[in-house]
């Protein structure tokens, strides 16, 4: 590529709002759907098996949030390297970094595949199983762990794909996933009678389905020719590529470790209350997952921008760069605004899509969605912050703030509060860590905007890039 491809290629010269509508839309929907894939497991494990079985699948998620942080590292970290290059005007760098993170995703597929196999029961009990619920997370796990080298396909194989500049083949590849395990989900669980396992079977099938369309995509990009030497992984180029998708890695073990503090805590606190130990961690695991779907789509907003962000900083086209950012967080904020209204005012109408239980389980989760997502609002300031310094090929600052709100501030919170307030301070910490860890994003961007713009920071984080 030359320098003129950057003034034809349309992230650096389109209107900054529709550019950033015509790539936020498909990533949204895309980790919508991808969210879809637990949500549609609950809903129907609910209405088939019962709270028993949605607890079961709360203690899984952790293991496949681990394996998510690694191919998140590698898919964000390959995405912003390859949309920075491009700025740049070099396709044999873009090139090379898709390679590597192929070869890294589907490694690192293989060999958690291998170690959560063996390791299954022991990690079950460290997330919390307990009694019946270690039976059912047993049966759910066992099968889904069979589908994490396909899994780590779908979640990283999107993002080059978005980066390419077709948000639309991005997004296909997850509906052909999600829709197939709508479809089975029903049909293995009611009309099989295979229970959770009937769950996990329709899941693995669609991620099946999901990475055979995205491998096919794999070799038909626009911006770069894929050879089988960019495959053969490369040290300097693995290792920038790990740099920036760092904070993508740490958000999400920051979030299987506080799902294990967590779950512990609710059996602890919960086994003291009225409500016993098994309603908190199912309610509260319903809970998470429902906001999760809201908050995927302010992750799409801001990770669908992610490309246009970096091709226009490599390009050094800085406006574009702050009017993508200030639509981006804007657009997130408002989304939230609204989610929150809806779980304030009508939690019961959500509660009910997963299943009919009694007056004790109804009560609890009630608090969980007026409590524990009361501040939900300032989820997008860390989430849209953090990508945009990872965009711009600032992995420390992305970190930081990544880290800031489940590590920082939720861990510490849900000690502290549940020990002087029991199972309702482990609702609290909800709240004070997303207001805590928002006030400190904003504080971060705002006191160095100024600086981030400045031409010899530019040149010197763009000069990191390996030859």
């Amino acid at each position: 590529m030359n320098s003129d491809k950057t003034q034809i290629n349309p992230l650096g010269t389109e209107n900054t709002g529709r550019l950033a509508a015509r790539y936020a839309i498909p990533s949204v929907i895309s980790l919508v759907v991808n969210s879809l894939y637990n949500m549609v497991d609950q809903v129907f494990i609910g209405q088939g098996v019962g709270y028993l079985g949605n607890a079961a699948t709360n203690v899984i998620m952790p293991m496949t949030l681990i394996l998510m942080a690694v191919a998140m590292m590698f898919a964000n970290g390959a995405s912003a390297y390859m949309s920075l290059q491009l700025g740049k005007g070099d396709a044999q760098k873009a090139a090379k970094g898709v390679g590597n993170m192929v070869t890294l995703l589907i490694g690192s597929g293989i060999l958690f595949l291998i170690l959560f196999e063996i390791m299954l029961q022991p990690v079950c009990y460290l997330f919390g199983a307990r009694g019946e619920v270690m039976g059912y997370a047993m049966d759910y796990g066992k099968i889904i762990v069979l589908g994490f080298p396909v899994f780590v396909i779908g979640v990283g194989f999107g993002n080059v794909i978005r980066a390419d500049g077709r948000p639309k083949a991005s997004m296909a590849g997850m509906l052909i996933g999600c829709v197939t395990n709508m479809i089975l989900d029903p049909i293995f669980i009611f009309v099989c009678k295979w229970g959770v396992q009937g769950a996990a079977w329709a899941t693995i099938i669609g991620q099946l389905l999901n990475a055979v369309f995205y491998i096919v995509c794999l070799y038909r990009f626009q911006t770069i020719r894929l050879k089988r030497t960019d495959f053969i992984p490369h040290l300097h180029t693995a290792g920038r590529i790990v740099s920036l998708g760092m904070s993508s890695f740490f958000t999400q073990i920051a979030s299987t470790v506080v799902i294990a503090v967590q779950n512990n805590l609710l059996v602890k606190y919960g086994a003291r209350s009225v409500y016993g130990a098994d309603i908190p961690m199912a309610a509260l695991g319903i809970t998470m997952k429902t906001s999760q779907l809201i908050t995927s789509i302010a992750m799409g907003i801001a990770s669908g921008v992610q490309p246009i962000l970096g091709y226009n900083y490599g390009s050094r086209q800085y406006d574009r760069v702050k009017q993508t950012f200030k639509i981006s967080i804007g657009t997130c904020t408002v989304i939230m605004f609204a989610a929150l209204f809806v779980f304030q005012v009508f939690p019961e109408a959500i509660i009910h899509i997963f299943g009919q239980e009694s007056e004790l389980y109804m009560e609890f989760a009630v608090k969980c969605f007026r409590i524990y997502l009361l501040a939900c609002f300032m989820i997008p300031s860390g989430m849209v912050i953090g990508i945009f310094y990872q965009a711009i090929g600032k992995p420390v600052p992305a970190m930081a703030i990544s880290l800031s709100r489940q590590i920082v501030f939720l861990i510490p919170a849900m000690f502290i509060l549940s020990a002087v307030w029991g199972i309702d301070g482990l609702l609290w910490s909800g709240p004070v860590s997303d207001m805590l860890s928002g006030v400190v994003a904003i504080l971060v961007v705002r006191s160095g905007w100024r600086n981030i713009f400045e031409e010899k920071n530019v040149k010197k984080c763009t000069q990191a890039l390996p030859v």
